[in-house]
């Protein structure tokens, strides 16, 4: 499963080793320790991480595809809200491209989890970095055969406030 996210992760490293250091000083949450960060509280108004995890690997020749249940597939081409923590693809702190995740960051230089917990978002107008998680809503896509290894997209994304 690592190797299905390598490019994506590779990107996603890089740029998160350029800004997360300097950001990591600037915006620490008062009071918080730097691996003290907690997973949200479930929200009813967005889609569940359980419902993305939703998905099972099947090996397929030579290679993994995923199989998505019909919760997950129901959402292809949907207007969603996902709430997660940003990890940043750009090094700047300001991101039109980024992967929300279920879990937030604990380093840099690793991923919080697998293709499951993760969604590619690409938004209309630039959303600052920081630590806290938040809600976007946009166009999902639920992909079956990304070459980057990524499961779910979401384009024309807006922070939702």
């Amino acid at each position: 499963m690592t190797t299905m996210i390598c490019r994506l992760s590779q990107a996603a490293l890089v740029a998160a080793a350029a800004v997360l250091p300097v950001l990591a000083v600037a915006q620490q949450p008062p009071g918080m320790d730097p691996g003290g960060f907690k997973p949200p509280r479930e929200r009813e108004d967005v889609v569940s991480w359980r419902t993305f995890a939703q998905v099972d690997l099947v090996k397929m020749k030579n290679r993994y595809v995923p199989q998505f249940s019909s919760n997950v597939t129901a959402l292809d081409n949907q207007q969603v809200k996902v709430q997660g923590f940003m990890l940043p693809l750009e090094a700047t702190d300001k991101q039109t491209h980024f992967l929300l995740s279920a879990m937030p960051p604990s380093c840099p230089f690793c991923m919080p989890g697998g293709p499951e917990s993760m969604v590619e978002v690409r938004t209309k107008t630039p959303v600052k970095y920081g630590f806290e998680p938040f809600v976007v809503s946009g166009k999902l896509s639920v992909l079956r055969n990304d070459p980057t290894g990524i499961f779910y997209r979401i384009v024309d994304a807006e922070l939702v406030k």
